[in-house]
């Protein structure tokens, strides 16, 4: 397992650039019997050449993984990471006509609304599993889009440091702009973060047109903006790796596994009633040079091994039902029941004036 850090895909949007670099991922591994997804039974099949994986930076798989499909199915993984899902959309975007790879993984449903408008994908081609259809983003008529891992962004609490000082933790988005609660709270900013994205988000779909009054009354409460995520959690936050001096922040509903007590418990929550859920798609980009290799990818990225990998290796739950979570992630985490949630249409027509009017919130 790397060291535990949740992926930032850190996200503004067509403001980032992508910083395109080339890797082959290979390792070792075993159990040379079986046969990938969509390809032939190791090297001597018909599949081959080698097939473009265009990702965020937080993709990992273990490289067991990587080498078994490139041995199974006779194709050459090569990975391309920059950037998080708003840079890669924004990327995916700007090169429709010139494809920057053969697949892409790490869209999100905050940002797959536009890859669709640009009709950047080409329609899978794949039997999928239970669980991969019923997370389809809306209007993905043509089913471009494989749903491969989700989750949710929420708040969380450090239930340690409420508790040496008797103070109630907060619960709700209401609670964080209580005056008992001033100067306590860090969240990635939602132009820099796609985690401070989807905060605001969830923000917009709670209180509506009366979003920015909220953020007001946030701001004033001693809130503490900044980049990303690792800046929030690692560093502000007073169960990060540094010695931060807040005890909420804005991360994910995974967290409280990798905050464990050495006594079978946790020192972290999740409050579950401030969550937003993400969804993070792959998809055949459409002029790929190698589109076979591209679906032998799709079908790989929800098969079996992959998406027990999942959570130990990008802190994301599986979609594919009946997979089988880490024990600690049954233990120690808690879903929401009820996530926020705002249409894929509502944000593409939005977002630019979301974010343009949080900047000057901010700012002010």
């Amino acid at each position: 397992m790397r060291t535990p850090i949740h992926p930032t895909r850190t996200a503004a949007a067509a403001l980032l650039a992508l910083t395109v670099s080339g890797c082959s991922l290979v390792g070792t591994g075993d159990d040379e019997s079986a046969t990938a997804p969509g390809g032939a039974a190791g090297t001597d099949g018909e599949a081959g050449g080698t097939v473009v994986l265009v990702t965020h930076d937080s993709f990992f798989l273990p490289e067991k993984l990587v080498k078994r499909f490139e041995r199974e199915s006779g194709y050459d993984l090569e990975q391309r990471a920059g950037g998080d899902a708003g840079a890669l959309t924004s990327q995916l975007v700007l090169n429709t006509d010139s494809p920057i790879g053969d697949v892409a993984f790490g869209v999100d449903n905050t940002f797959g609304s536009r890859a669709l408008e640009a009709d950047v994908f080409a329609p899978a081609e794949i039997d999928a599993p239970a669980g991969v259809e019923e997370n389809a983003l809306p209007g993905d008529d043509e089913g471009t889009l494989v749903a491969v891992d989700t989750g949710n962004v929420c708040v969380n609490v450090d239930t340690t440091w409420f508790a040496e000082r008797d103070l109630d933790a907060p619960e709700t988005l209401d609670d964080l702009v209580d005056p008992a609660y001033e100067g306590l709270f860090v969240t990635p900013g939602a132009t820099t973060s796609s985690p401070g994205f989807a905060f605001l988000l969830t923000t917009i779909a709670a209180y509506g047109d009366d979003w920015q009054e909220w953020w007001e009354e946030l701001l004033d409460n001693d809130a503490k903006v900044v980049n990303g995520w690792e800046d929030a959690y690692q560093v502000d936050f007073t169960q990060g790796g540094g010695k931060g001096d807040r005890p909420i922040v804005t991360s994910y509903d995974s967290s409280p596994a990798f905050t464990v007590d050495g006594e079978g418990g946790t020192t972290t929550r999740a409050l579950l009633d401030t969550c937003y859920e993400q969804v993070e798609y792959a998809g055949v980009l459409r002029g790929a040079d190698n589109p076979e290799g591209a679906q032998a990818v799709l079908e790989w990225l929800v098969s079996p091994e992959v998406q027990e990998a999942l959570p130990s290796s990008m802190y994301v739950y599986p979609v594919v039902e009946g997979t089988e979570l880490p024990e600690e992630w049954a233990d120690l985490t808690e879903r929401p029941e009820d996530p926020w949630a705002v249409e894929p249409a509502e944000i593409d027509e939005n977002r630019d004036a979301w974010l343009r009017e949080w900047g000057d919130l901010v700012s002010s």
